[in-house]
């Protein structure tokens, strides 16, 4: 059976060993073969200092091929754990990545091989950079990281198909919702007491929108370490792949009683995911007080500082995020809202029904066509404005240390407009525009800008950002949502 996440404190010049492998796992009452990181599910959360470097000496005791790509960290190119940096470690095999930490913050460890089946059946675990410095973030009780995911349960297995990947259209959508690999996740908390939660979606194409009822949230961090500006947020999106940090005060429990729930509150549904329930005595040490602040954080700042002069530069390059749909079945050609089939076998002209006014599907709004979907039949595209080139011919050559201005745009007129979380691996960001509305002089109160890997583009939208082109190598950009990735959605850059 599986086991309980270990936490794995590395040392600069520390080496671990780490195994992708089969396990049992309890859900709901009924047990399934799954994967996990050494046992578990999340995998051990491995600590860092920030500037270590670490040897994961990683072996696939899988049946399949696969790779540890560690999402976020800006680690020499050799290491990327990506198809475009090495061939795939097969059964049995071996490969020690060497990984260094700059940043500090949560980033996380994943497959970059059919995600879409092993991280969906447990293959992911975090790493948590400790700051250099001792005030970067606020004092606080206790960190706690979460694992938001979901899995597709249906008849009591879970289908997936080592041949190809299907749900391709909307991304698989689970009906389970789980927190750190649990049903109904417990924590308890002291009456007063201050957590920071380190979140992480690794969910193959459901966002979340986390709060927690009873109680604010402090946001002071995302993908790439703190916030310019904390700020106060009833509740915070979280798309695959992203991390969002956030702080809570546990005093006083809604109406009286000693639970708070955890809960992901779509604009239809709000679904209750765990609970924080509070016991014995107050907590001895209180940050109450320290949390009624919404800090500065000039380290953050100072770090933006030198990317100030790029933010009204001229767009470099932009992209469209589309798709095309070929020899669909009977039943998803109905379902186009207009849309008809050409000689060539291409789905063309109106839209798929569904989507939602804020251009985020957080729900399967197809199931029927979805569980139809996969990848001979779904084509999903990002595609050179400039030059026309789609998903992976498109080859961009960036210059290190040239900050690179990117628009990316999401087809609103594509057979099925929905959202994408869209990750530049070996990199950092700053998100200058959303849809018109500048990031980048928010008024009081809003949280500022912070380093990202991943920005969600809402369907119809578009997002600008700034890339910092710091670290050189072959590299690659993606949807991440696992089967739009399986689908095609990748391009790839180089920094020389």
């Amino acid at each position: 059976m599986s086991k309980q996440t270990e936490t794995i404190e590395l040392k600069n010049g520390d080496s671990y060993d780490l195994t992708a492998g089969y396990v049992k796992k309890n859900i709901n009452g009924a047990e399934y073969r799954m994967l996990a990181y050494n046992g578990s599910i999340p995998g051990p959360l491995i600590k860092v200092a920030q500037g270590a470097e670490v040897v994961i000496n990683f072996k696939n005791n899988t049946d399949m091929d696969t790779l540890l790509h560690s999402h976020g960290v800006r680690m020499d190119n050799a290491f990327d754990g990506s198809q475009t940096t090495q061939e795939e470690i097969k059964p049995g095999e071996l490969f020690s990545y060497k990984l260094k930490f700059p940043d500090a913050g949560m980033y996380w460890y994943h497959p970059h091989v059919r995600e879409d089946y092993q991280q969906e059946l447990g293959l992911y675990g975090n790493f948590l950079v400790v700051p250099a410095s001792t005030d970067y973030w606020p004092p606080v009780n206790r960190e706690v990281p979460l694992f938001l995911d979901d899995i597709l349960i249906e008849n009591g297995q879970i289908r997936l198909s080592k041949n190809e990947a299907d749900h391709t259209l909307m991304g698989r959508f689970g009906n389970v919702m789980l927190v750190n690999g649990e049903v109904n996740y417990s924590l308890l908390a002291q009456k007063g007491e201050v957590i920071r939660f380190y979140i992480t979606n690794a969910a193959n194409a459901r966002p979340f929108n986390f709060a927690i009822a009873g109680t604010k949230l402090k946001l002071v961090g995302a993908d790439g370490g703190a916030h310019e500006k904390d700020q106060w947020k009833d509740s915070v999106i979280i798309s695959p792949s992203e991390r969002v940090i956030v702080e809570a005060l546990f005093d006083n429990p809604p109406a009286g009683g000693d639970t708070f729930a955890i809960q992901n509150k779509t604009p239809n549904q709000t679904y209750t995911l765990g609970s924080i329930n509070i016991s014995g005595e107050p907590v001895a040490v209180s940050y109450a007080k320290e949390f009624a602040e919404l800090k500065t954080h000039s380290a953050i700042t100072q770090s933006i500082d030198p990317f100030r002069s790029y933010f009204d530069k001229a767009l470099d390059k932009q992209i469209k995020l589309t798709m095309t749909m070929s020899g669909a079945p009977m039943q998803m050609q109905q379902s186009m809202g207009g849309g008809h089939m050409m000689p060539n076998g291409q789905m063309m002209g109106g839209s798929m029904m569904g989507g939602s006014p804020d251009g985020i599907e957080w729900d399967d709004e197809n199931k029927m066509q979805g569980s139809m979907s996969n990848t001979d039949n779904v084509q999903w595209k990002i595609i050179d404005q400039a030059t026309g080139k789609e998903n992976s011919d498109i080859n961009w050559n960036f210059k290190k240390d040239q900050p690179v201005k990117i628009r990316i745009f999401n087809d609103p007129n594509s057979m099925h407009p929905m959202q994408h979380p869209i990750h530049f691996h070996g990199q950092q960001f700053l998100v200058l525009d959303r849809n018109g509305v500048s990031q980048t002089n928010l008024p009081t109160g809003q949280a500022g800008l912070v380093w990202k890997d991943t920005v969600l583009v809402p369907a119809g939208q578009y997002v600008d950002i700034l890339l910092d082109a710091s670290n050189p190598g072959d590299w690659m950009a993606h949807c991440h949502i696992a089967e739009h990735l399986e689908a095609g959605m990748m391009m790839k850059f180089n920094v020389q």
